[in-house]
């Protein structure tokens, strides 16, 4: 299978300043999607500015400013017959901003719901958003109030 093995691949994209514990997300990807038997597949993470991530909102979403995480699921298989699953998209500036006393817990938790979100998960409905919460919390530690 290309040398992927049985387990997920995370493919890193860094293309803003900050600094990011690329290891750690990259275990924690790697733990989720075999938590959520995703098997031999692959999965790709960037971690981008706010200008990129503010365009990224608008084209489509169809919202203006920045977001802390988009996800852009596939679910395809590429041309070695690995699934793909897609692209988690996040942008450390915001996630700052959004949890200036534990950065890191913030990235652990938006990492996680791009990848719900990549596997199909989302949060619409009450129940729904009940399912989902207790997974990012029971993967990335963070509690959603």
């Amino acid at each position: 299978m290309g040398g992927v093995g049985d387990h997920p691949r995370v493919l890193f994209s860094n293309r803003q300043a900050l600094p990011v514990d690329r290891e750690g997300l990259s275990a924690l990807a790697r733990e989720t999607l075999l938590a959520e038997g995703a098997g031999t597949c692959e999965l790709s993470v960037s971690f981008v500015d706010e200008v990129e991530m503010t365009e990224l909102h608008r084209r489509y979403a169809g919202e203006e400013g920045p977001t802390d995480v988009l996800s852009f699921p596939l679910d395809e298989p590429d041309e070695r017959g690995v699934r793909v699953l897609g692209d988690v998209v996040i942008a450390p500036s915001v996630a700052v901003r959004n949890n200036p006393d534990d950065a890191p817990a913030e990235m652990r938790l938006l990492l996680v719901h791009g990848i719900l979100h990549v596997l199909g998960y989302d949060h619409e409905q009450d129940d729904e958003r009940a399912e989902m919460w207790a997974r990012q919390e029971r993967y990335s530690g963070v509690k959603v109030p």
